[in-house]
Parts: C-alpha cells; sequence; structure tokens
C-alpha cells in the first residue's frame, strides 16, 4: 500500500528543520508512522531538508 504526502507531512508535524533523513525518521518514528511512511523516510536521499515542502519534493517525485 502506498502512502500519501499528505500521511508522510502529518507523522513529520512539528519537526524541527533543518533536517537529515535520519532526523525525519527518528521523528516519524516518535510518532508512531505508519509502516508505509517509514518506507518513504527511508528512500528518501540522504541530505538536508529545510522544510516540510522539500521532503514533499523529495517524495512527490517518486
Amino acid at each position: 500500500m502506498e502512502t500519501s504526502p499528505i500521511e508522510v507531512q502529518k507523522a513529520l508535524k512539528d519537526m524541527d528543520y533543518p533536517a537529515g533523513k535520519q532526523d525525519l525518521i527518528q521523528h516519524a518514528k516518535q510518532h508512531n508512522a505508519s509502516k508505509e511512511v517509514m518506507n518513504v523516510l527511508q528512500s528518501l536521499p540522504e541530505k538536508q531538508y529545510n522544510n516540510a515542502a522539500d521532503v514533499s519534493k523529495e517524495f512527490s517525485g517518486k
């Protein structure tokens, strides 16, 4: 099952940016993100994300 950008953003609510990929994964884990959301975050490139829009851009490009 795929997940939506909205679900990803919900999992990253209150995230402090800028953040790296591992920071995003850790934050989502602490907020009980679904397996699908975790899969999306783990597939993101290793880079610095300055805001939620940066994450959405990478996610929607998949």
